[in-house]
């Protein structure tokens, strides 16, 4: 039997593959994922959940809705809940494209765009960013021009992989064009909150059209609850949401009220999780400057380092990456793995231990003196 066609071109993730090879020992600067303990509120919520484990409604608990509307200043109508924000982006795909829709995905960008686009059977199509990896309305405009076929657009912002974000008028130019040509824009914020110095612009400062898409993952340090959400109008939110309840009923209900909790404790949730980015940031520019000269460039939000390749790693960047692993011992992702724009570069993440964070740096350095 053949399997489907919207299957076909899905490879396993570079990210886990690279990562499951590597050597005992090896230092993980490869997986997005805090590496801090799973806050207290949610700590204390899990522990005392007692009684049957229900499944809850299809949409998700009422509460956990009202929560999320709270922290946005939305409407519980507005919200939409799912099985991680990329559980939400799923279901929006599948809601809104058919065969011969295209969505446009950043390039470099998160890898699971493209891959959630062919399984909706449409066609991803990249656009370029500025120089300096953020947000650019004048070619994201550029190809929406040469792609009359586009129903979604995706933008990502503080960026996976670059850690690049963007301005409030960019993203209001980008809004504005995906508006007048009746385009859903989603604008994907999961970094937002883990940033070092000011917040950045979402979506819903500038605009009143597209989705936000959140998640406890990162800056409520809880990837593993996979509880994600999506706001904004309900006529966008309808049919994913049915497409979501098929998928998987509903969110674990255990994950959804420690979720709540995390929420309702935001203040010191996100204050706590600035501190331990802070940290390991330092932990990352003290060892990179003393390993590689100059200082590293701070980021607008999340945890990674966006990382030139030598010249001489150009030419094969998977193979140095397996050699950065298997005899440096230290895991980093190919910026290929994110696009074509990735290809010059490696995606570091510092949100490990700080202590193993100096010694990836340490483990780093001489690939790139010896180029």
């Amino acid at each position: 039997m053949k399997q489907s066609d919207r299957t076909s071109q899905l490879r396993p993730s570079p990210i886990r593959a690279i990562s499951e090879g590597a050597p005992p020992g090896a230092v993980p600067m490869g997986l997005g994922e805090p590496g801090w303990a799973l806050p207290e509120p949610a700590c204390l919520a899990l522990a005392q959940q007692q009684g049957p484990c229900a499944y809850g409604p299809n949409t998700g608990l009422p509460e956990l809705k009202e929560a999320v509307a709270a922290f946005h200043g939305a409407k519980a109508s507005q919200v939409m809940l799912g099985c991680g924000s990329q559980g939400v982006l799923y279901a929006l795909f599948q809601a809104w494209l058919d065969p011969g829709d295209a969505v446009l995905v950043p390039d470099p960008g998160f890898l699971a765009y493209p891959a959630l686009a062919h399984m909706a059977g449409a066609e991803p199509v990249s656009y370029a960013l500025a120089p300096d990896f953020t947000l650019d309305p004048v070619r994201f405009r550029a190809a929406l021009d040469r792609t009359p076929s586009a129903k979604v657009a995706v933008v990502n912002h503080p960026g996976n992989p670059t850690g690049a974000g963007t301005s409030a008028q960019a993203l209001s130019e980008v809004a504005q064009a995906c508006a007048a040509r009746g385009i859903l824009l989603l604008s994907d914020e999961v970094y937002r909150e883990l940033c070092l110095g000011e917040r950045g612009p979402s979506l819903r400062d500038v605009s009143d059209t597209g989705l936000v898409l959140g998640s406890v993952s990162k800056a409520w340090g809880a990837p593993g609850l996979r509880v994600g959400w999506a706001i904004g109008d309900p006529a966008w939110l309808a049919p994913a949401r049915l497409v979501h309840a098929y998928m998987v009923t509903a969110p674990a209900r255990p994950a959804q009220l420690a979720a709540m909790a995390l929420l309702e404790a935001s203040p010191a949730v996100l204050a706590e999780a600035r501190t331990h980015l802070r940290v390991r940031w330092e932990a990352f520019a003290g060892a990179f400057a003393l390993a590689f000269g100059p200082s590293p460039r701070r980021t607008a939000g999340g945890f990674y380092h966006w990382q030139p390749l030598p010249r001489t790693a150009l030419a094969d960047p998977m193979a140095f990456c397996v050699r950065l692993r298997d005899q440096g011992g230290v895991v980093v992702v190919p910026g290929m793995a994110f696009g074509e724009g990735g290809r010059g570069h490696i995606r570091l993440s510092y949100a490990g231990e700080p202590d193993q964070i100096r010694e990836g740096v340490r483990r780093l350095a001489p690939f790139w003196n010896e180029a």
